[in-house]
């Protein structure tokens, strides 16, 4: 079965934008509006949060979404339903992000389902071990068309590299530092080195950079060592300004990619 996330790699090698946003923020019944919008302002792929109470690799403005959609009342079960015609009007990849444990509370296999029945292409789930996912959830994943999407970092082994490629079927999730997620400022020395080590591996799946992604210059130049890049927290912090849903997103992304 074809995913829109291969049909994406094979149609688009490079400055493959990425945008992740907490579904249920800033409003409960934002989340359709942010995928259509998106979609216009030309972003090629869209990571929803599914907010979680204690999500640890997220730094505090991507926590503060997470409480704030909450309290607002998201849910899984809630952000399914938001979801059930969005294929009406999106075409692009879509990727589910969160942890484990409300995913369990759902039922792996209930929810794996009803990704497929919404249309969802993958899903991103930082705490689910490697070997769990093999052992337990590989079959369901792969039955509902679902490419589960693994994260390396700068202390990945190459012997684990070389386990989540050969594990992996879309694309992988290169977190650029060992740190929460956050806007930083340039690609360090370290960081440069850690790409270009990925990058002599020549691994089958394509690869995002994430973390620390805030500008069209950070965003430029994770491009210039992967196939693309993923805007998280910056991408939140300007849904929280003061002005119309559809005015933020157009500012946010001409600011980020004007070739889009």
């Amino acid at each position: 079965m074809n995913n829109r996330i291969n049909k994406l790699f094979q149609e688009k090698e490079k400055n493959i934008l990425s945008i992740y946003f907490t579904a249920g923020y800033p409003k409960l019944n934002d989340t359709k509006i942010i995928l259509q919008e998106l979609v216009k302002n030309g972003v090629n792929l869209i990571e929803i949060g599914m907010p979680f109470s204690d999500p640890v690799a997220d730094g505090p403005m991507i926590q503060n979404s997470s409480l704030v959609a909450l309290q607002n009342g998201m849910s899984v079960s809630k952000l399914f339903e938001q979801l059930k015609d969005i294929r009406q009007s999106v075409d692009i990849p879509l990727i589910l992000m969160g942890y484990i444990n409300p995913v369990l509370q759902y039922g792996v296999e209930a929810f794996c389902l009803k990704c497929k029945e919404v249309g969802i292409d993958g899903v991103i789930i930082p705490d689910l071990p490697l070997s769990v996912y093999e052992e337990e959830y590989k079959a369901i994943f792969e039955a509902n068309n679902l490419h589960n999407i693994f994260l390396i970092t700068p202390q990945t082994s190459d012997e684990r590299l070389r386990m989540i490629d050969e594990a992996s079927s879309g694309f992988i999730y290169m977190v650029s530092s060992n740190s929460t997620t956050g806007a930083k400022v340039g690609v360090s020395d370290t960081q440069k080195s850690y790409f270009e080590r990925i990058n002599t591996f020549k691994l089958k799946n394509p690869r995002l950079i994430g973390f620390g992604i805030s500008n069209a210059e950070t965003f430029l130049n994770a491009c210039h060592y992967a196939q693309g890049a993923i805007i998280g927290s910056a991408f939140v912090n300007a849904l929280g300004a003061d002005l119309p849903l559809n005015k933020k997103i157009s500012q946010f992304i001409k600011s980020i990619a004007t070739d889009l």
